[in-house]
């Protein structure tokens, strides 16, 4: 009887301790702090270069935060193979916004961790690894496609 009591109280401790660790984790998804969210904020940026500007909203995870913390910024945008921007950051961000996507489109501003430059597409692309999305431009992202290397300021809205 005793050996069954101390074999329940150790399931009990145990199944304790899974539901412990299991539900803020469930908590956390349920409420929107994914870390790889892509659930848009009000946070806005304004990108300037080349006598033009576009807007960008920014998703809910902590790489899109990081980066809003570096605002404002000023750097060179450059062209990058024929569907991207590049702007290369001060620092690098925190990856803890990254996750695998599979719904990649012309418009995505993403963060590429292992160069640590942030990449503006303006044309079809692939998910890779080290790809983290920290936003979505809206409406316009016709600037993007003005070749060549510019000067680049980015505040926030």
């Amino acid at each position: 009887m005793v050996s069954s009591s101390k074999t329940l109280s150790r399931r009990t401790v145990l199944g304790s301790m899974i539901a412990t660790a299991a539900f803020p984790v469930l908590a956390q998804t349920r409420q929107g702090h994914d870390p790889a969210s892509q659930e848009p904020t009000k946070m806005k940026i304004r990108m300037m270069f080349g006598g033009q500007t576009i807007t960008a909203t920014l998703y809910d995870n902590a790489s899109a935060r990081d980066f809003a913390s570096m605002l404002p910024l000023d750097a060179k945008i450059e062209d990058y193979s024929t569907n991207e921007k590049i702007t290369y950051l001060p620092r690098k961000l925190t990856e803890a916004g990254s996750g695998p996507f599979n719904n990649e489109r012309p418009g995505d501003l993403c963060y590429f961790a292992p160069w640590g430059n942030l990449a503006l597409f303006h044309g079809g692309y692939r998910y890779s690894t080290g790809l983290v999305r920290l936003g979505r431009f809206d409406n316009d992202f016709e600037p993007l496609l003005t070749r060549g290397e510019f000067p680049l300021r980015i505040e926030r809205v």
